[in-house]
Formats: structure tokens, sequence, C-alpha cells
């Protein structure tokens, strides 16, 4: 085999064969093809098509260009995956519930991708929380902890991490074959028994209408389910933020207000609650997702999800204590700022991408790969879809590092926010259903 004769397969319209593309994935991780090849093939991919057996076996193929985890635990191997969006601080959550409820939860996460927040990036707020992990240690936390959230090592999935790079630099990172590969390869070589997707559609995600949501989350799970792993879908909306707080420490402010009980951020907990009530269901924790829920929310109520959540972070390298003492523990901006807003009204639409980018350039995310992140900016109170806000009422707080940044970050909110006199329809926080 070589990489000349599967690209010129692909730009005739054929699908490689699974043999053809593990060859392909092998020499990836391995340098065997070049980064030409590897361009040419990722724009075939993206004007052609894989069809979903071939988008099944470029997944597999990539998931098996690394180490691939087998577990042998005495309860399910469960994670989520959301496609990313603004103030997405589930994970936090959801993670140390499903741990609560009896399964076992190794979540390769990742950092700020464009507007959109990072789940790293929001962990290493906390002090010393390390999301480096080895895989005797992920193994041991795991079995002590049930429950990590780490960043994937050199080790899993190369074949993607090489592919990913050339894809953002040939243009072709939009193609769903290759989204859906990627997303799923890191995913599934942690061995996961179930996985449940969240889907953004709105103007705070990548996919910006259902139909286009739709597509992907149909070809995440089929893709899924073909290479073995039990999968269903949300698809959510994120024509908002969905906490009232977009910033890496000011997100875990608002997780740790839903997990102590402090503040309950209603969306945060609904979501929480609806996706680890599918995970639960596809793990056999529970009857169905209606039960998972239930079980979930329970987690919470009860206090099991935060004492879970301070396991692991001790475990990670940060305080002990951090779920009696987390006000104490997080870093605050030193100017923080009202968006006064212009007009009498109700809230009619919020640009969530002009959100995202606005905590990006306070510092909250990364302009260029390798700009070191400030934890503490961002911005908090937020208003919402329908909310009534009277003339110089705050629409938000600007949480920055200096008077500068802030008021470069008025303009962009203000600039985010459209109000009308009367009160919009508000959109469902859970559109579709995909299983």
């Amino acid at each position: 085999m070589d990489a000349r004769a599967i690209n010129t397969k692909l730009r005739e319209g054929d699908t490689p064969s699974a043999e053809e593309l593990t060859w392909f994935a092998r020499g990836l991780a391995s340098g065997e093809v070049t980064d030409a090849q590897a361009g040419a093939f990722a724009m075939a991919v993206c004007l052609k098509g894989l069809g979903e057996a071939g988008r099944v076996a470029l997944t597999r193929a990539m998931r098996d260009s690394g180490k691939v985890m087998e577990w042998d635990l005495p309860g399910p191997v469960l994670d989520k995956h959301s496609t990313g969006g603004i103030g997405d601080c589930v994970s936090l959550l959801l993670a140390p519930a499903l741990a609560a409820c009896g399964a076992y939860v190794p979540m390769i996460s990742g950092r700020g991708l464009g507007h959109t927040g990072g789940t790293l990036d929001k962990l290493e707020a906390i002090p010393g929380f390390r999301t480096a992990m080895t895989e005797e240690q992920l193994r041991r936390q795991i079995d002590g902890v049930r429950c990590a959230i780490v960043s994937a090592s050199a080790e899993i999935a190369p074949a993607d991490r090489r592919l990913y790079l050339i894809r953002d630099v040939t243009g072709t990172v939009e193609s769903v074959d290759l989204i859906t590969a990627s997303i799923l390869s890191k995913k599934l070589a942690a061995g996961l028994e179930g996985l449940v997707l969240d889907v953004k559609a709105g103007s705070g995600a990548f996919m910006k209408t259902l139909d286009e949501a739709e597509v992907l989350a149909r070809a995440l799970v089929s893709t899924a389910q073909g290479a073995g792993c039990m999968t269903t879908a949300l698809i959510t909306d994120m024509n908002q933020p969905l906490a009232t707080a977009a910033g890496n420490a000011l997100e875990v402010i608002e997780v740790m207000e839903t997990l102590t009980g402090t503040s309950v951020n209603a969306a945060l907990w609904d979501l929480t609650a609806a996706l680890g009530g599918e995970a639960l269901a596809l793990g056999g924790l529970a009857a169905d997702p209606e039960d998972g829920a239930g079980r979930i929310a329970q987690a919470l109520e009860s206090g099991q999800a935060a004492d879970y959540f301070g396991r692991m972070v001790a475990a990670q390298g940060g305080p002990a204590d951090f779920v009696d003492r987390w006000p104490d523990r997080l870093p605050s901006a030193p100017v923080q700022r009202e968006v006064p807003c212009p007009r009498d009204g109700y809230v009619a639409a919020v640009d969530g991408e002009a959100l995202g980018q606005a905590v990006v350039h306070l510092g909250g995310g990364r302009l260029r790969e390798g700009d070191r992140v400030n934890p503490s900016v961002g911005l908090s109170d937020l208003a919402g879809l329908g909310e009534e806000v009277g003339e110089g009422l705050p629409l938000a707080i600007i949480h920055a590092a200096n008077e500068a940044d802030a008021d470069a970050a008025v303009l962009t909110v203000l600039s985010a926010y459209r109000m009308t006199d009367a009160p919009p329809k508000e959109p469902p926080l859970i559109h579709r259903r995909i299983a």
C-alpha cells in the first residue's frame, strides 16, 4: 500500500478499504505519510466524503494508531463529549455525578478551541490541579476515585493529533467525516462502554443551525456505534451561554455554587441530569434515561457529586479542602466593570460567539498556539434570553486584567446583545435526541 494510491482512490470517489485506512492512520502516526500526502487526503475526504462504512473504518484506524485502554472494573466505563459552547462547564458537574452513581469516568478533555472554552483550562484555574497524567496514574485514580478529567497523552490516537494540525492549515476542519473521526478516535481509545454526546446548535456553537447539528450528531452516533461503543446524542441549545459566566475561574465558581447548593444554575443542573441519565442508561445503571436523570439529580442534591469532585481535585494535585474553601482558592481579576444596558427592554438575542471572543481577548483563551491563559478574567452575571433589563442596569460584569481590556470588552459585549420591547420566545434547552 502507499499514500498516493489511497489518495487517488479517494479523488476518484471510491472509499478506501478498512485495511488501506488502517495503513494510512499508522503512516500518519509513524511519519511514513508526508504532510503533503496527509493534506491531500484531508482535502479529498472533505470534497468526496467517506460514507458511513468509511467513516467507521477511519475512526477505528485512528483509534488503533496508538494506545487503546482496557478496563476490568466492577462498573461501566462511561463518558460524555460536548462539541463546544460558551459557559459550558457541564463536564465538571457530570464526571463526579456519574462516579457517585457507580460509573467509572476516565474523561479525556481538551483546551479552548476558537471562541469556545476548554474543560482543562477551567480546571487549571484551581491551584495545583494537574491535567497531565500517565496511564498508571490514571488507572490508579479511576480505581480509587472513579473519575478523572485529563488531557490526552501522546500515546492516545497519534494519527489524529497529526491530521488535526494538517486540517487546521489546509482549510479542511469543517468536514463532518474528519470531525467525527477526530472526536471519536480519542474518546474510544479510553476504552469506553458508553458515550453520550452533547451537540450544540446556535450562535455560540460551531454548528449554527439545528440541521447542521443533526447531521453531525447522526454521524457521531452511527460511527461510534459502528465502532462498538453504545452512544446517544442530545442536540442542545447554544443561542446563549449555558452558565451565567464565561471564563475559567468564573465558570468553576458557578459549578461550585451548583454542586454545593449555594446558588443552583437550573440550566446547568437540568442538562447535567439529562446527559448523565443517558449515560447511566447506556451503562445499565438506570432503567432508562429518565430514571438515570433522577439518579444524577439525587447525586447533585445529596452532596455526593460534590464529594467526588473534591476527591478528584485532591487526587489531581488541587487543594484537599477545595469543596469547603473554594471561594478562597480561586483567582480573581483586579478590574471589574459593569456593562450598562443602553435601553429598557427584553433580551431578544445573544451573539454567543461574540461573547466567547470577548473572553479570549481578555486573556481567558488563546489567540495563538502557546498563549498563556489568565484564569481570572471573563464575564459574569450575563443577562439571558427573555430577561427584562432596565436602561443603565448591567447586561454583564467584565472581569479584566486592566482598564484598557475592560474598555474593549464593554464594546464587544454591547454588540452581542439585541433588545426588544416585548419578551421573545425562548428556545428549549434540549432540541432533539439522536439514538
